[in-house]
């Protein structure tokens, strides 16, 4: 009984799921004649040329050949001629030139691959990440021990309003041990501060949504929601750090030890209200704001300057710099009203928000240009801090996962 030949298929490479599929895993019972089949495989007739063919080697030929599936048919057929195959023969070959057909298709640049690992989620696994609370605090206290010396030039500019040189004059004359001092509250805090960022906000992202890709309400959704655990966790830590930093405190709080005792002289509501939780509400305005507005355009911007091939770290550190600084500079007004109402202890030196405010207003001389007094070293230690923080998390994060993938 002669064989029936299957239509042959269009010439060219068909995609990598339909050839996976078509693969001939059982061979038929012998080869069908050379010509036909090397004809088949270098694509060189059109089907409606080659279903007359067919359909003559079907009458007059009794020799059953192979059913071919598109591409890739002269070399099953070539194969078939040499070894003379059973009934049931396998061809690795072609199963590895699928492999390949498909790797060869799948998009491996820097952004998505980030993307793929971070934003989609398996059937059946967890919806977040702790390994994220980590990530987190190792970035941050990386690039807060490298950019110490620059924020605190930057913290004397809005205590004094003076300028650069001036800031630095006093740093000098202080001498080189007082240069450090102050770093141990906001190398702890921005440890802090980085577990709860991130890990809180991949927590949070995956509970609005859980299979990504993310939206750009949810990253500002989880991004405003962080912000406000990060500014309840931390606030304590500023306000002590703030405090240490103030020169003309030195004499009266020369320790941390000193500025917790004087806190916890005061009663239960004078803890929180006139202590560790001084100038709270701008703190939260802040934190709040600036997180949604980190997460909600950081990895759009990375993703775009992923996708011009520029090397791994390079789109992290710009979208970091470039996302730090503009908050940094909108937000800015904030930042000094919230270092002038925590740099305060006593209970005669405690105004409110509003005097505050009207305080800071006036001492600036009422001008908007004379508030962003320094703000060159702000666009400097906003640029460099964000910038390492957001390159060292994404070489972490592409550390764990290559890892995890190389394990599993």
């Amino acid at each position: 009984m002669a064989a029936t030949a299957a239509p042959a298929h269009p010439p060219g490479p068909p995609s990598s799921r339909r050839f996976f599929q078509s693969l001939p895993i059982e061979t038929k019972k012998r080869d069908e004649p050379a010509g036909a089949a090397n004809r088949r495989g270098a694509g060189a007739a059109s089907p409606r040329s080659l279903r007359p063919q067919a359909l003559a080697r079907k009458r007059g030929s009794s020799r059953p050949g192979l059913r071919h599936t598109g591409a890739g048919a002269g070399a099953v057929s070539s194969a078939a001629r040499t070894h003379r195959p059973g009934r049931f023969t396998f061809y690795p070959s072609l199963r590895l030139h699928a492999v390949v057909l498909s790797m060869g298709e799948q998009d491996h640049s820097p952004g998505k691959e980030l993307q793929h690992w971070i934003r989609t989620e398996a059937p059946g696994k967890k919806s977040w990440h702790p390994q994220a609370y980590a990530l987190g605090a190792v970035s941050n206290f990386m690039s807060t021990f490298l950019t110490f010396p620059i924020y605190k030039v930057v913290f004397r500019q809005q205590i004094h309003a003076v300028a650069v040189s001036e800031a630095v004059r006093q740093l000098w004359h202080e001498g080189p041990q007082y240069f450090y001092r102050g770093i141990y509250p906001p190398l702890l805090s921005k440890t802090l501060q980085g577990t709860l960022l991130f890990g809180t906000y991949d927590s949070l992202l995956y509970s609005l949504s859980p299979v990504g890709p993310h939206s750009l309400g949810h990253r500002w959704a989880a991004g405003l929601m962080s912000g406000v655990v990060e500014a309840v966790a931390l606030s304590p830590f500023e306000r002590v750090q703030n405090v240490l930093q103030d020169g003309r405190k030195q004499a009266r709080f020369p320790s941390t030890f000193s500025i917790l005792k004087e806190f916890n002289s005061y009663g239960f509501w004078g803890r929180l209200s006139l202590g560790y939780y001084r100038g709270f509400w701008p703190v939260l305005l802040r934190n709040s704001l600036g997180s949604a507005l980190y997460f909600s355009f950081k990895d759009p911007i990375q993703n775009g300057l992923a996708q011009q091939g520029l090397p791994h770290w390079v789109p992290a550190l710009v979208s970091g710099s470039v996302n730090g600084t503009i908050i940094c500079l909108v937000l800015y007004p904030l930042i000094v009203l919230v270092a002038n109402m925590q740099s305060q202890v006593g209970w005669q030196s405690m105004p409110s928000l509003w005097a505050s405010a009207q305080d800071v207003w006036d001492t600036r001389g009422r001008k908007v240009f004379l508030i962003y007094r320094g703000g060159s070293l702000v666009i400097l230690r906003s640029s460099v801090t964000w910038g390492l923080t957001t390159a060292i998390h994404d070489f972490l994060q592409r550390k764990f996962h290559f890892r995890k993938e190389v394990k599993d």
